[in-house]
């Protein structure tokens, strides 16, 4: 099939794209299209005019601050991939990256189209919302930040308003000097969507104890999931193999899964505790392993 005709808008500034936005309210931002454009091939999104915002000049940055790295919502995903301080400065996320799709995607996928197009499996999403991090969009009303737990509703579905820009992401850091992450995904093969993933970041104080605890799932469920009753289980005291799979399935035990033809519920749970409970101590591990300051 072939997309519906639409109209397309090349503007030169984040404002100038929201009053295009609001001129139109079926217009629709493109930024990769590494989502959108298969949509509108299936007609499974008709928007009748798209707003190409990938060669706007405020939107294309990393910028690594005291607390966090803040990403231009049209950043490319292989630009970040190979920011030189990614690895040391945002783990959980440099291991992430190269799940994402392909390499060819993500040297047109951007970082923000990803988030605002909510896909349940989707990789950055799910970090960000592990790391509790968040968004900050732009309207010709507004210019406000939304928290990841706020912005993800359900499957391709955010609370981003139809007529805003998601102009930047930020991602906050850590600064333990025992830290460690891990990253795992499930799936048919490399770069199709995940059945389920699952992400952690762990710290531990010099005695091995743990002092930060982050840890979520993604593909079970309807948007990405952090499980803060099992991280918060596990902080203050050494992380105990079947303590922490406890902790994690008890928490899974009561999420909504979701249901469709590529993998049963029951498959999906199982799974989440698993790869959950492995990249907990995979990230305890690593961290560990490193020298106590």
């Amino acid at each position: 099939m072939k997309a519906a005709p639409f109209e397309y808008s090349r503007p030169s500034s984040v404002a100038e794209a929201c009053e295009l936005l609001t001129r139109d309210e079926d217009a629709r931002i493109i930024a990769g299209g590494q989502t959108l454009v298969p949509m509108m091939a299936m007609r499974l999104a008709r928007p009748t005019r798209l707003v190409d915002i990938a060669r706007i000049p405020e939107l294309a940055f990393i910028r690594d601050d005291s607390d966090a790295i803040v990403v231009g919502g049209a950043t490319r995903q292989a630009a970040l991939e190979r920011h030189a301080s990614l690895a040391a400065r945002l783990p959980l996320l440099a291991r992430a990256l190269p799940w994402v799709g392909h390499a060819a995607t993500r040297n047109r996928g951007t970082v923000g189209g990803s988030i605002a197009n909510a896909d349940p499996a989707a990789e950055i999403p799910l970090v960000l919302v592990t790391l509790d991090g968040s968004i900050r969009a732009r309207s010709t009303r507004d210019d406000k930040v939304i928290a990841a737990d706020d912005l993800f509703e359900g499957p391709m579905a955010t609370a981003l308003a139809l007529d805003a820009c998601l102009t930047e992401v930020r991602f906050p850091t850590w600064s333990h000097a025992r830290m460690g992450s891990a990253f795992q995904e499930i799936s048919a093969r490399h770069g199709d969507f995940a059945y389920v993933s699952a992400a952690a970041q762990v710290a531990l104080d010099g005695d091995g104890k743990c002092v930060a605890c982050a840890i979520g799932v993604g593909g079970a469920t309807a948007a990405p999931t952090r499980l803060k009753a099992a991280s918060a289980a596990l902080l203050g005291g050494r992380l105990d193999d079947a303590a922490t799979r406890e902790a994690i399935a008890a928490e899974i035990a009561a999420l909504d899964i979701m249901i469709d033809p590529h993998a049963s519920p029951a498959y999906r749970r199982r799974v989440a505790v698993t790869l959950a409970h492995r990249v907990v101590i995979a990230a305890h591990d690593e961290a560990l392993s490193r020298t106590p300051a």
